[in-house]
């Protein structure tokens, strides 16, 4: 009897289990859905290596990059850590000399 008991049990966990899962895939991540169409693309962005960086210079490379966002960053900025294929990035020195320009 208590193996009848110890197996209902098992089954019972099991079929309470399965309904946590999800496996819907006709419903789109909508975070997924709306920055997917406006991946950055860096190398359309690398025109502004070397130039003083500026709101204008940001805009123009921003909008050749196909990025959603873009942001300047000095050397001893605070930045956050998430990666957003929509955002372009243009690092610069003390100065504010463009000398790399990536995606994330």
């Amino acid at each position: 009897m208590p193996w009848k008991l110890a197996s209902l049990s098992t089954l019972l966990a099991a079929a309470l289990l399965s309904g946590c899962s999800s496996t819907s895939e006709s419903t789109p991540d909508p975070v997924a859905a709306d920055t997917g169409h406006s991946r950055c693309e860096a190398k359309a962005a690398e025109f502004a290596i070397g130039k003083q960086a500026s709101p204008q210079l940001l805009e123009q490379a921003r909008t050749r990059s196909g990025a959603q966002n873009a942001r300047i960053l000095k050397p001893n900025d605070m930045v956050t850590l998430e990666y957003r294929s929509d955002r372009l990035n243009l690092n610069t020195d003390a100065n504010l000399v463009v000398n790399r320009v990536n995606c994330g």
